[in-house]
């Protein structure tokens, strides 16, 4: 933390978070950080909100890798990205002087579409039925052909995101020092026509999945990159694979991924 003194903060606009920022900003100055207004600058983002906002921040800010991200829950819980309260600035103060910090590093995923335009995801990738109806994908894994799916529409999380869309429809949570990405159905018909595993299953950082789309029952799916909706029209082929960029984050030497999963949901 001493040679990365350049700080962003990612946070909207509005007159209430404004007023939530000035004691951090100013914290952050005390402590000889100097605050740029251009992210390009910054050698540590620090988000204010919530989870989705610490997935915007890494979004907006262009999935850098020569960076730490940090996040700061600003409604009153910790969640999975957020290792401090915007009201406990004492923790702030101890873990900044006392250097109780480590650094993490998240893995993210690649997407491709059509072979063309890619992008990053560090939660999930998912696709759904832009209408009321069931659609049709062929899932390879690298080139073989696993399964024909049919019915609403399938997430591809990492491991840090299978707690959160993963989770809720029915996924594993992973631990995250496993390099892998997880793949979970959304309302899969299954019947003498249609035939799916039924289940998530799990790939390696070695395996690529390609979700090869059927035109004739949906032209306009909807592709989820974490917590923002992609407008992308006649998608035929979407390509999936760990990417060898990894996210480097601040958090707590006392605030492990287990102990976020225990607080969050046990």
């Amino acid at each position: 933390m001493q040679d990365r003194r350049n700080l962003y903060f990612y946070h909207n606009k509005s007159t209430e978070m404004i007023a939530t920022a000035q004691p951090l900003y100013e914290l952050a100055e005390q402590y000889g950080f100097q605050i740029v207004q251009d992210y390009r600058k910054a050698n540590i983002i620090v988000s204010l909100g919530d989870d989705g906002t610490f997935l915007q921040a890494v979004r907006k800010t262009n999935f850098r890798e020569d960076c730490l991200y940090a996040g700061i829950s600003t409604t009153g819980n910790l969640n999975m990205y957020c290792d401090f309260h915007s009201d406990d600035t004492a923790k702030m103060i101890d873990a900044m002087s006392n250097e109780n910090l480590e650094v993490r590093r998240y893995p993210a995923l690649e997407v491709t579409l059509n072979g063309e335009s890619s992008f990053y995801c560090l939660n999930e990738c998912s696709i759904r039925s832009s209408i009321i109806k069931t659609f049709v994908i062929d899932v390879l894994i690298d080139d073989l052909h696993f399964e024909t799916f049919r019915g609403d529409g399938m997430v591809i999380s990492t491991p840090t995101g299978s707690t959160a869309y993963n989770k809720s429809i029915n996924g594993a949570v992973v631990d995250p020092l496993l390099p892998c990405i997880q793949v979970s159905e959304m309302a899969s018909l299954n019947n003498n026509t249609y035939r799916t595993l039924g289940s998530s299953f799990i790939l390696s950082n070695d395996r690529t999945l390609t979700l090869k789309i059927n035109q004739d029952l949906n032209n306009y799916p909807i592709i989820g990159a974490d917590n923002e909706a992609m407008s992308i029209k006649h998608i035929d082929q979407i390509e999936v694979k760990l990417s060898d960029r990894r996210i480097k984050t601040v958090k707590l030497k006392d605030n492990s991924f287990w102990e976020k999963v225990k607080r969050t949901f046990l």
